[in-house]
């Protein structure tokens, strides 16, 4: 299992993580990151839906339904959305 996997389960209900945040503590790089969520096998235990870019952005889910599941998900957990974007307040530092 990819390190960036098992990180997610570090991230708390409410919260998101970036990909260059992911990537920093993998020690790769974003788009490798981006990759690695793609193919997560298990999307209900590893949370994918709660990385998000580096300004907040709401990119790319590869889930059943894409990002409006995306933004359900977030939203379920407290998350706000405005404008498709992310406040820094919500993101959680792994390291």
């Amino acid at each position: 299992m990819h390190r960036a996997l098992l990180l997610l389960k570090k991230v708390p209900k409410g919260k998101v993580v970036s990909y260059g945040e992911l990537a920093r503590n993998c020690k790769t790089s974003p788009r490798a990151i981006g990759i690695v969520m793609k193919s997560n096998p298990f999307p209900e235990k590893y949370p994918c839906y709660k990385v998000v870019g580096s300004d907040g952005r709401l990119v790319g889910y590869s889930g059943k339904g894409g990002l409006k599941t995306k933004i359900m998900l977030l939203k379920s957990e407290g998350v706000k959305i405005d404008g498709g974007k992310i406040s820094g307040n919500y993101f959680y530092k792994l390291s």
